[in-house]
């Protein structure tokens, strides 16, 4: 009897001790999730470093990554160094390497990816499962013949493998609106990926022209300095020969002086074009390529852009961001309807097979196994009563982002048509600028020969050369910025009007 009572209080106290280690395990995961907290900073205003690592107090600074500092080899994205490009070249180059474009082909896939998601919900489930247990009982009971308490262990195990079928055969059109939905955001990122492109191909063509201008301007400051020379030499000579005064020295000297600050910024604007090009390209900043010119490429015609304005109601049909607000407005619209779906009923079919295996033992009886097999097929319908008014926010939500939608289109519809207008403007004021300043150019140069030859011959004065000089340098900078901003208004138009979709020359695309 003793030991029998023994080895119940045996029992008892293996029960408490799995009790206590469950509710210690809890704690123990309580505390670990609060120990987190040692992984960042203790306080606002101490620096955080990663443990097994010190650092100076008031020492923010982070320790580096080897694999980020990785420079790409600029040999390896199909750059050759000393090949002059052209534009083309370089906007194909940019079309394969520039990061916006793979962003945005991800983009369209994983919305093609949650399109045929949704399209999957239209098909039945069917799920296989293995339930598998044992329980293990011990039944107290009293002797008849001692009095004493005695106990009958009972140990039940068992396998129940099934196959189930799940099918929502109708829901009132609910997810035929999330399938609506769901194409249109697909249709929406495949434009803008088209518009990704198309946005690189302008900021290429762009960057391009920008750093030819900042190449012509370090070309005209070259010439500038050769003639200043010239005209330092002639004060020079005149002044050995007595027929010149030291202050035209002095100031022939202050032109070359001038002109060496104008060649060493325009080399500093040169260098920073460069790199708004690279940028463009999506290239390393270490490349190093040659690029082509563009003060010879010709400009349109004013009267070439008559068109525009009838031109600017047959873009806005292509334009890829007025295109891809309206598919996003078109998906709020079928998002509304599923949100009035979920009001209604739903039908469902359900179908289940399997077996179920079982072993009984008791005691130090032979165990006693069966098994059993079951077949079922249901047709059942769901249907919400209550839910503390979640589908009534639900929808009133989908509603706000439908006329958010629709606004949103109008703004940029608007600011499309506001953005072909105001670069057609541009266009022309860039061309009439370029006309002014070509002419401009031609009379300054004469004038500036004659005083220079005048002055050299000792019928002119310093000053005269000087002020024919300033005037030539303005004219021939005010033509090169011209000829610049011509090429990039026409680059502009083009984008705007959503005609820049290939690697040929912007001015080939405006209508």
């Amino acid at each position: 009897m003793l030991r029998k009572a023994s080895v119940s209080r045996l029992a008892k106290l293996r029960t408490c001790i799995a009790l206590g280690v469950v509710l210690g395990t809890i704690g123990g995961l309580q505390g670990c999730a609060t120990d987190a907290l040692k992984n960042t900073s203790a306080s606002p205003s101490t620096p955080w470093v990663p443990q097994g690592q010190s650092a100076l107090p008031g020492d923010f600074s982070v320790s580096g990554s080897t694999d980020i500092g990785l420079l790409p080899d600029p040999v390896s994205q199909d750059l050759q160094p000393g090949k002059v490009y052209q534009l083309p070249e370089l906007i194909d180059f940019a079309q394969r390497h520039n990061p916006s474009t793979r962003v945005a082909w991800e983009q369209a896939r994983q919305l093609a990816l949650a399109s045929g998601m949704v399209e999957a919900t239209f098909l039945p489930i069917l799920t296989a499962n293995v339930f598998a247990g044992r329980q293990q009982t011990s039944i107290p009971y009293r002797g008849l013949l001692d009095g004493d308490t005695h106990h009958v262990d009972t140990t039940v195990s068992g396998v129940a493998p099934n196959l189930a079928l799940q099918w929502l055969v109708f829901d009132f059109g609910r997810r035929e609106a999330l399938s609506d939905a769901a194409r249109h955001n697909a249709y929406a990122a495949n434009v803008n990926f088209n518009g990704a492109h198309q946005a690189v191909i302008y900021n290429v063509t762009r960057s391009y022209y920008q750093y030819g201008a900042a190449k012509d301007r370090l070309a005209i400051a070259e010439e500038v300095l050769v003639n200043n020379r010239l005209l330092q030499d002639a004060a020079e000579s005149r002044y050995a020969n007595g027929t010149g005064t030291s202050i035209a020295v002095a100031q022939a000297r202050q032109l070359v002086a001038q002109s060496n600050l104008r060649m060493v910024q325009a080399q500093s604007m040169l260098r920073d074009q460069y790199q708004e090009l690279l940028s463009a390209l999506g290239a390393s900043p270490t490349t190093q390529i040659e690029v082509a010119g563009a003060s010879n490429r010709p400009l349109p015609g004013i009267d070439e852009l008559a068109s525009v304005d009838s031109a600017i109601e047959a873009a806005l049909s292509k334009r890829p961001d007025v295109l891809a607000s309206y598919a996003e407005l078109q998906a709020a619209k079928a998002t509304e309807r599923a949100a009035d779906a979920d009001f209604m009923p739903r039908v469902f079919v359900a179908a289940a097979t399997g077996t179920n295996k079982k072993n009984l033992s008791i005691g130090h009886l032979p165990s006693i196994g069966n098994q059993t097999t079951g077949t079922g097929v249901f047709l059942g319908v769901t249907m919400p009563i209550y839910d503390g008014g979640l589908l009534a926010a639900k929808r009133q939500q989908a509603v706000s982002v439908t006329a958010s939608a629709e606004a949103a289109f109008e703004k940029i519809r608007n600011t499309a048509m506001r953005e072909m207008v105001v670069a057609a403007d541009a266009l022309r004021s860039s061309l009439a600028a370029f006309d002014a300043a070509d002419a401009l150019t031609e009379a300054a140069a004469v004038t500036y020969d004659a005083a220079f030859d005048a002055y050299r011959n000792g019928v002119g004065t310093i000053t005269e050369a000087t002020a024919a000089e300033s005037g030539l340098l303005d004219a021939r900078l005010a033509r090169s910025e011209a000829h610049a901003a011509s090429l990039i208004a026409a680059s502009t138009l083009a984008f705007t009007l959503g005609a820049m979709t290939s690697s040929t020359s912007p001015l080939e695309a405006i209508p």
